[in-house]
């Protein structure tokens, strides 16, 4: 059942948001999720959260200020320090209950995996206007399966098809970019995907009035995001190792994950302790400092679907050097706001990493400007006001983003 679009657009909605993955998890996704639900509820709107509970124990609901979370029964899985799942026979029925409670007007699944899959069955069975976000690739999932690659293919095959399976009965389905759009269309075979920014607020990533932020000793490049191994970190400090020496490249990587023990004894194999700090976690406040105070941000990775973390950075106005691969190309308009570099090349990761730093300092600034210009099209309330005009009704053909 769709709304009208001519649905009263002052009417207050409940919206539920169906996420495999929200805070405390630290993601792009979870990111997502959040900031989408901090922002309907700015917007005036009813938003609840189900996710999954983030520790073993019984199901529960908890009132937050961005909205009414509702975690539901989870286990650990043994590849992953923080990833947790779910079994349908144990959600299904808290999710019918969930919707005989909550009576939404609209669902917002985040995955086709568990979650995702069985909040959207239950809309389907009710009748409830259902809007479906991608976040993830099947490629996502190899670092956590301990099989061989022409296995991993194969559970790759089989996730888009089930993307395609459950994401097709939405009424509208967004992604980030328009390469996800096309891969989603390639191979989940869904006829339409609405490109559709996650969304950013700038300006909180802006020096205030009267601040001043250190200026670093050495020239400072930065990573921001989860230590996992499709972010390709270890090839990032073999290019800070193959830097001129006079130029005393440091690099500051900020984040948790599974990989931070392999990437603390490749800096110690190759020397590089006194130039290589992990900062762990950062609070909001101490990752903006963070993004401020890098003379380069660098995203090595190669299975971005956007790269929040790259769009803060470049909001900061900072020069960027990142993978060419995915979405990131979008990020960078060569040798003006930085460059992009061959994936998994470190001799050509540190050639860009000295080309920009070893710019005169007005330069880089300069290509910091051009980063800051290019995020205003990844307005967070632009992305807002598109999804509510989706959740009153509105199809693909009457959007443009």
């Amino acid at each position: 059942m769709t709304m009208p679009q001519t649905d009263n657009p002052g009417r207050k909605l409940t919206i539920l948001i169906a996420a495999e993955t929200y805070p405390p998890d630290v993601n792009g996704a979870a990111q997502f999720g959040y900031r989408l639900a901090k922002g309907m509820t700015g917007r005036g709107h009813d938003v609840h959260v189900l996710a999954t509970r983030p520790s073993k124990g019984k199901s529960y609901s908890e009132f937050r200020d961005e909205a009414t979370v509702h975690r539901v029964r989870s286990h650990s899985v043994p590849t992953h320090e923080s990833f947790r799942i779910t079994f349908p026979w144990e959600i299904k029925k808290e999710i019918a209950l969930l919707f005989d409670r909550v009576k939404p007007d609209v669902v917002h699944i985040q995955s086709h995996y568990m979650i995702g899959e069985h909040v959207l069955y239950e809309a389907v069975r009710r009748g409830v206007r259902i809007v479906a976000t991608n976040h993830f690739m099947p490629e996502n999932l190899n670092p956590f399966l301990p099989f061989p690659q022409w296995f991993k293919d194969i559970v790759g095959r089989v996730s888009w098809r089930d993307m395609g399976k459950v994401m097709g009965q939405a009424d509208v389905v967004t992604t980030p970019t328009p390469l996800a759009a096309k891969a989603m269309h390639d191979h989940a075979f869904l006829r339409k995907v609405l490109p559709l920014s996650n969304g950013i607020d700038a300006a909180a990533y802006e020096l205030k009035p009267g601040e001043e932020v250190p200026v670093n000793a050495s020239p400072t490049v930065l990573f921001v995001g989860r230590l996992a191994e499709e972010k390709h970190i270890d090839v990032l400090i073999d290019a800070i190792s193959k830097t001129p020496a006079n130029l005393d490249v440091h690099l500051q990587v900020v984040g948790g994950g599974e990989v931070r023990p392999a990437l603390e004894t490749q800096v110690k194999r190759l020397g590089l302790g006194d130039r290589v700090r992990f900062l762990g976690l950062a609070s909001d406040e101490e990752l903006r400092r963070a993004y401020l105070g890098a003379d380069l941000f660098c995203m090595p990775g190669t299975a971005e679907l956007q790269s929040l973390v790259t769009l803060e950075a470049m909001s900061a106005s900072t020069p960027v050097v990142l993978a060419d691969a995915m979405a990131l190309p979008h990020l960078v308009r060569d040798g003006e706001n930085g460059y992009l570099f061959t994936p998994n090349d470190s001799d050509d990761l540190a050639a860009k990493i000295t080309a920009v730093l070893s710019l005169p300092a007005d330069e880089r600034a300069a290509m910091g400007k051009v980063s800051r210009s290019m995020v205003e099209n990844h307005s967070i309330e632009r992305t807002l006001q598109t999804f509510e005009d989706i959740y009153r009704g509105a199809s693909y053909d009457d959007l443009v983003v």
